[in-house]
């Protein structure tokens, strides 16, 4: 038994895992890999050849370094409780005229429950995963904080996760920048991992369509929702797809000549409405956020200033954020564009994670 412990590496067979299980092995502990299976394209209806954390490659992959570092490696299928949670979710959302956000939901409610419960099952004390982000324990709490390469970081989509969890988890590659853990690789002769193309696409959205996925997933959704109007200044100006087919900020695909530019603004599914709007109407200086989860801090101190992101690329604008009927009230600085109900708005101080949770929808005025 190792000194340092047992670990469990959740292992997708892409390079930052890889690495990470490579550096933990070389630490002293006692590694685990595990590599789960969450999804396969012939069920989402796709003939393009499964690629990325899923694909029979990856999982072939991963089983390659534990072979060669001596350790034992896992493959866990969870197709079942991913689908039936993260897929499901995403339809549902779609058609509440939201814009989901599955690899945050994925990271906090799937991969890790299934790690720590395998864990128990496997001994191990503690979990880790080849995410860009830091941790660091300050009055009794596990503190997520941005790693070290801005470029990589990748605590936006970690803001859900428990005290509880975090207690356990190791993030090995916080501390690195990406070309260090490309030249770890090449140094273990690696090289073919050190190469390969990464992908940022949803795993489960064959081609990043999800239009298309939606509609093979609910046959009957396109005649259902389609010839809903399109509102431009409060005045009927066209016929649409169907509302879930839309996304707030959508400039391109709208099937409308308007002389000038015009973006979606809004989506309305109780009267099928998508609503247009100039590229200034995107602004918003207020929203509420739902479901939220504090990492840093027990409760948010009152009129709490933060720096606040509402997409994983957003550079963030300073808000003042309070709490009110169980959702944060966040009033921004300057006004933000495109902000989408379903995606995260995630707080931080300085580089430290705060919380975040999922942006809720304007209620929808009673006519």
């Amino acid at each position: 038994m190792s000194k340092k412990g047992k670990v469990l590496v959740a292992m997708s067979g892409g390079i930052d895992s890889s690495v990470a299980a490579m550096m933990l092995h070389e630490e002293g502990y006692e590694v685990v890999g595990i590599t789960m299976k969450t999804w396969d394209y012939v069920t989402s209806g796709s003939s393009k050849r499964e690629t990325g954390c899923c694909s029979l490659d990856s999982i072939n992959d991963a089983r390659a370094i534990a072979v060669n570092f001596g350790f034992p490696h896992y493959i866990l299928d969870i197709r079942g409780e991913f689908g039936d949670h993260i897929i499901n979710n995403f339809v549902e959302e779609y058609l509440a005229g939201r814009t989901p956000n599955p690899c945050v939901l994925c990271n906090t409610h799937i991969k890790w429950d299934a790690l720590l419960k395998r864990a128990d099952m496997l001994d191990c004390e503690f979990i880790a995963t080849g995410h860009y982000a830091q941790l660091r324990t300050e009055n009794d709490r596990k503190i997520v904080f941005k790693g070290v390469d801005e470029n990589k970081d990748q605590t936006y989509v970690l803001w859900g996760l428990s005290q509880e969890s975090l207690r356990r988890t190791h993030f090995p590659l916080g501390g690195f920048k990406k070309p260090d853990i490309k030249q770890m690789a090449k140094d273990a002769g690696f090289i073919d991992l050190a190469n390969k193309s990464e992908s940022y696409d949803i795993c489960f959205v064959p081609n990043n369509d999800y239009r298309s996925f939606l509609k093979h997933r609910m046959p009957e959704l396109e005649a259902k929702v389609e010839g809903g109007d399109y509102l431009y200044k409060g005045k009927k100006v066209g016929k649409h797809r169907g509302y879930p087919f839309y996304t707030i900020g959508q400039r391109k695909g709208l099937d409308i000549a308007m002389g000038d530019p015009v973006f979606v603004k809004e989506i309305i599914p109780e009267t099928n409405t998508v609503v247009l709007g100039d590229k200034e109407d995107l602004e918003e200086q207020q929203l509420m956020v739902r479901d939220f989860n504090l990492i840093k801090y027990a409760s948010l101190p009152e009129d709490f200033v933060g720096l606040t992101k509402i997409r994983y690329k957003d550079p963030g604008t300073l808000a003042t954020i309070n709490t009110v009927d169980k959702k944060l009230d966040v009033i921004f600085h300057a006004p933000v564009t495109g902000v989408a109900p379903g995606q995260s708005a995630v707080i931080y101080e300085g580089n430290d994670l705060v919380g975040g949770g999922f942006i809720d929808r304007k209620p929808v005025p009673l006519s």
